[in-house]
């Protein structure tokens, strides 16, 4: 076995973090940041989103009729893209579509805004329809763990009007579990937190591998782990009071577990 030692800070880090009005971005950091596409260096993802990103591009050749719009902005052009949408279109219209500085998923590196190539694309509310290439792009974002992080209908949950540009990379399984309950990331922190990392994870069987899914609650000061040597896994901060842990294991390998408990 080995150790995992989770601290508070580490809350605040992952690809699970929820940042909204109630919750905000805590981590300044951009060292793992990297062009979304060559075409546009000066558009920025976080390392692993913009990978995966990258590659679900290729598979539909995506860049050939889809553009970048906004990646990972600073909280000084947040700030600046918020005053100038108040002055441009009012308080109405920017508390509808743009995030208060500091509470930006942009902020995250782990959002991009995409639109409609053509000559003009609106920087705020780019053109991505439901049809043709853009909703070629949807039916296969969850694959690649990207959702659509603002969805018609979850306006009261999210706290942003309906965004059909606006994808977030929460990674693998998540992206496919919020997909196929229909959960917004928001009601995905509160559903995942039934899953018990200690006594009833979730759990997905897809040929000889099982993935399970569970919630930490962190603990003041340090979260202490015990973890086979061996196991492959990922660990994230909610941005609010734990942790999301996932893990694969061969199905052979659990079956074991299981009758050896």
């Amino acid at each position: 076995m080995k150790p995992l030692t989770l601290t508070q800070e580490s809350i605040h880090t992952g690809s699970l973090v929820l940042v909204n009005r109630e919750f905000g971005w805590k981590d300044a950091s951009r060292s793992l940041l990297m062009p979304v596409c060559d075409d546009t260096p000066e558009i920025l993802l976080d390392r692993t989103a913009a990978t995966l990103l990258s590659r679900l591009m290729a598979e539909i050749d995506g860049w050939r009729y889809i553009v970048p719009v906004s990646g990972w902005r600073s909280q000084d052009e947040q700030q600046q893209i918020w005053d100038d949408s108040m002055k441009e279109n009012g308080e109405e219209f920017t508390r509808k579509f743009v995030a208060f500085p500091g509470h930006s998923e942009h902020q995250t590196g782990l959002a991009i805004d995409l639109g409609l190539r053509q000559e003009h694309v609106d920087f705020i509310c780019p053109e991505f329809p439901d049809t043709g290439i853009c909703q070629t792009f949807r039916e296969k974002a969850a694959k690649y763990g990207f959702i659509l992080r603002y969805p018609a209908g979850k306006e009261s949950v999210t706290g942003i009007g309906h965004e059909p540009w606006h994808f977030r990379y929460v990674g693998a399984p998540h992206a496919e579990i919020m997909v196929s309950h229909g959960l917004c990331l928001e009601e995905y922190i509160g559903f995942i937190k039934q899953f018990s990392f200690h006594h009833k994870p979730y759990r997905i069987t897809e040929g000889s591998r099982t993935t399970f899914v569970s919630y930490i609650r962190a603990e003041s000061g340090e979260t202490s782990l015990e973890l086979p040597d061996s196991l492959p896994y990922t660990v994230s901060g909610n941005n609010s009071d734990g942790f999301i842990f996932t893990e694969w294991r061969r199905q052979d390998a659990y079956q074991r577990q299981l009758r050896m408990a």
